[in-house]
């Protein structure tokens, strides 16, 4: 009778026969994995919200592992094995460091500054440090700008500025303007999005500058991302209508790359993804919304320095043109 019952509980369930809820849950997170850009906007922008924060639905393994274990549930096991194996396939390559030794020409910087830095000279010395070729920045102000471009000068030589995005290279600027992304609605003010010819040494490419509009998580409304997405179509469009074959764009885009509302962006562009390249905020990063993306050039590789004063982390990148 013990050999009979082994495995069973006081209900005459066996170990595949119980834990079926948590089974059942498994599969819901991996298919809201596998299936993300399935969840409506309709209600909330509740996609967007999933997909800002999508690698993070990882972390149900072990807590339903540990379940499954303690439940003694072959099928919850077997299902949060599943589960994990969704999540590797789709998370796994980021897991890995970036390669920072990787053959490059270039090495790009992008860093929303945050507009309320307490210590702007100190967030530019570590951006000098850094040695990039490229240093585009977001939320400079009138302010700080002065700050800004009295450290960075002797090492970046050019640079562009437009409201509150800039640029500073080791190479000539040429044809530097402004790029319309504001959203309808928006002071006419508004002003963060530039574009300019690098002149490196193997020929002209086109460096974009952006700075995407904020996202809120508010009650009741939800997710608001409107203004966002409106500001990503602009920018998608102005990407796409670009002359010169060589493209980086460099910035604060708010949404990760697995958020639809960056699709105008991403369906044109080529991301730098080494590593998960959370960037925000700096105290505890949870989401990758600083970019380097590149159209006929490629990014090697990318990772993120240590804070500044800001509420973001610098991201750098190696491009081959």
């Amino acid at each position: 009778m013990d050999r009979w019952r082994w495995g069973t509980d006081a209900k005459g369930r066996t170990r595949w026969t119980r834990g079926r809820i948590l089974a059942s849950f498994s599969v819901l997170v991996a298919g809201l994995l596998l299936f993300h850009a399935a969840v409506p906007n309709t209600a909330g922008n509740l996609g967007s919200l999933l997909e800002t924060f999508l690698p993070w639905l990882g972390l149900a393994v072990p807590v339903l592992l540990c379940l499954a274990t303690l439940r003694r549930s072959a099928t919850a096991t077997v299902a949060t094995a599943l589960l994990a194996a969704v999540w590797i396939a789709l998370f796994g390559r980021l897991v890995l460091p970036a390669d920072r030794g990787t053959a490059h020409d270039l090495i790009v910087l992008q860093h929303n500054v945050n507009d309320e830095n307490p210590d702007p000279a100190g967030t530019a010395r570590a951006l000098v440090r850094a040695g990039a070729d490229l240093v585009a920045l977001e939320e400079v102000t009138p302010a700080t700008l002065p700050v800004y471009e009295a450290a960075l000068a002797a090492g970046y030589p050019h640079r562009a500025v437009v409201g509150t995005v800039g640029l500073w290279s080791r190479y000539p600027l040429a044809d530097s303007r402004p790029v319309d992304i504001r959203p309808d609605g928006v002071d006419g003010d508004w002003s963060r999005g530039l574009r300019s010819t690098v002149r490196v040494p193997s020929g002209d490419l086109a460096v974009y500058v952006a700075h995407l509009p904020s996202v809120r998580v508010r009650l009741p409304g939800g997710f608001s991302s409107g203004r966002r997405d409106e500001s990503a179509v602009a920018l998608g469009a102005a990407v796409a209508a670009e002359k010169l074959d060589k493209v980086i764009l460099l910035g604060d885009l708010n949404s990760t790359l697995d958020d639809r509302g960056l699709g105008p962006v991403t369906s044109r562009m080529t991301p730098a993804e080494g590593g998960f390249g959370f960037s925000w905020p700096t105290a505890f990063p949870l989401a990758r919304i600083d970019h380097v993306m590149a159209r006929g050039a490629t990014p090697t590789a990318t990772w993120t320095l240590p804070a500044t004063g800001s509420d973001h982390l610098p991201v750098v990148a190696r491009v081959t043109l």
